[in-house]
């Protein structure tokens, strides 16, 4: 049976894939690395840098540096560092980037032998 006038059948979607991936950045490949999460609300523009506790859970991480151009969030990391004693390569920004909400990956330092 001809539908005529150019007129096709709707095609169907192709199958979503279900590999447990759902909500997780493009570029995880699932493994989740060792380390403390910490929930941070980062105040820039502040008078000076700080960590602070906050009353509910999580810190306050107060830094000079201005938002623009990811400049508050490498403040955040440095100070972040110091505060736990680990190198800033060891602190990742998970989720938040452009927020004053974000969360961060501690990884523990590297043991030499």
């Amino acid at each position: 049976m001809s539908l005529g006038g150019g007129l096709r059948p709707p095609a169907e979607p192709p199958p979503k894939k279900q590999n447990g991936l759902r909500g997780r950045s493009p570029r995880s490949n699932g493994n989740s690395k060792s380390g403390e999460m910490v929930e941070v609300r980062v105040q820039p523009r502040a008078r000076r840098n700080e960590v602070a506790e906050q009353a509910g859970a999580g810190l306050r991480v107060r830094v000079t540096a201005t938002p623009a151009d990811g400049e508050a969030n490498r403040a955040v990391i440095a100070l972040l560092a110091k505060a736990f004693g680990v190198a800033p390569s060891r602190v990742t920004l998970v989720r938040g980037a452009t927020s004053r909400d974000k969360l961060f990956r501690i990884e523990p330092p590297v043991s030499r032998r």
